[in-house]
């Protein structure tokens, strides 16, 4: 199997981890603690992964293309901010459950998201070179997000010595990955580490998400209505986050590949970059992560949809740019 193909099929192994955990969990209820012993380490080696597949030593490269950027930084931490403000305004979730649609929604992709933008037929260059961009403003951004948007009794909750590990477990990986790529820069002969490692991210996910169903199996059982209703909001987010590539996308006079780049970043959101940070609530506030889990699932599903639709039906080639493309194809 190919790694794309492992890419492309990785909806399903996620969901049989998930369905797997759930029965581990609730068969050995008692297994819970040991498990989560695991989840730190493997939440760490999973974005060491992630982050390994970035051009983190390029940032600059992201800004070259200033009516991309302009439309990417335009949807992504201004329009979608506004419009999750107002979406978890017109649900009435419990604060730990706002919480979590804040930190998932707030967050966009910075790694499968690349994936999609390529089975959907996207840019797959600008989606690599915008990922760094995108994953700095929204690690400085967030903390401003969730005090204007967040309850603040939850945030309260928030000490600094448990966000300690959350933290670390996010910035570690990360200067490991630069690091990592420093080394293959100035050794080509070390590539073969980071080719590797490329295969990591869909099994250590599904590894990630069997360990938080297999802890939390009672708490799943027991917020599954809530659970269920954030189904909606996220649902709508896809739909919203469409229509707002197809906005800018015209807005900046962008060619049809672009816009459906713009459409996957918008889309896709970085549930697992964030997981850390859910998984220090304090006691009693688990539903975040689940609400996290449980978005992923969802995008998971609607980029089953996405890579059909978005570049048959929301932007498709003009028969201009189809023969201008077989012209540059061409010998």
């Amino acid at each position: 199997m190919s790694r794309l193909a492992l890419e492309r099929y990785q909806v399903w192994v996620y969901l049989l981890a998930i369905l797997v955990g759930l029965a581990v969990g609730s068969t050995w209820p008692g297994s819970g603690p040991a498990l989560e012993r695991g989840l730190w380490p493997t939440l760490a080696l999973l974005l060491y992964a992630t982050f390994l597949q970035m051009p983190l030593l390029h940032v600059r490269a992201a800004m070259r293309d200033r009516r991309f950027t302009a439309a990417m930084l335009l949807g992504n931490f201004v329009a979608i901010p506004l419009v999750v403000w107002a979406l978890v305004e017109s649900f009435a979730f419990d604060p730990v459950t706002r919480l979590g649609v804040l930190l998932v929604l707030l967050m966009p992709c910075t790694d499968w998201f690349i994936t999609f933008s390529q089975l959907g037929k996207g840019d797959a260059l600008r989606a690599v070179v915008s990922t760094p961009l995108n994953l700095v403003l929204q690690l400085l951004l967030l903390p401003f997000y969730l005090w204007l948007m967040a309850d603040a009794q939850v945030l309260a909750g928030w000490e600094p010595a448990t966000l300690l590990p959350a933290v670390f477990v996010v910035l570690a990986p990360l200067v490991a990955a630069a690091a990592t790529e420093k080394l293959v820069e100035r050794y080509p002969g070390a590539a073969p580490l980071k080719d590797g490692a490329a295969w990591a991210p869909v099994p250590l996910l599904g590894l990630t998400v069997f360990l938080i169903a297999a802890a939390h199996a009672g708490a799943v059982a027991g917020a599954l209505a809530a659970l269920l209703a954030v189904v909606p909001i996220f649902v709508l987010f896809l739909l919203f986050a469409a229509l707002l590539a197809k906005g800018l996308a015209a807005g900046f006079r962008l060619p049809a590949v672009q816009g459906r780049t713009l459409a996957f970043s918008f889309a896709t959101r970085n549930s697992f970059v964030v997981l850390p940070l859910a998984l220090s609530l304090p006691a009693g506030a688990e539903a975040a992560a689940l609400v996290i889990v449980t978005q992923s699932l969802v995008e998971l599903f609607g980029m089953v949809v996405y890579v059909v639709a978005i570049p048959r039906r929301l932007f498709p080639e003009t028969p201009f740019c189809a023969s201008a493309a077989g012209r540059r194809a061409g010998p």
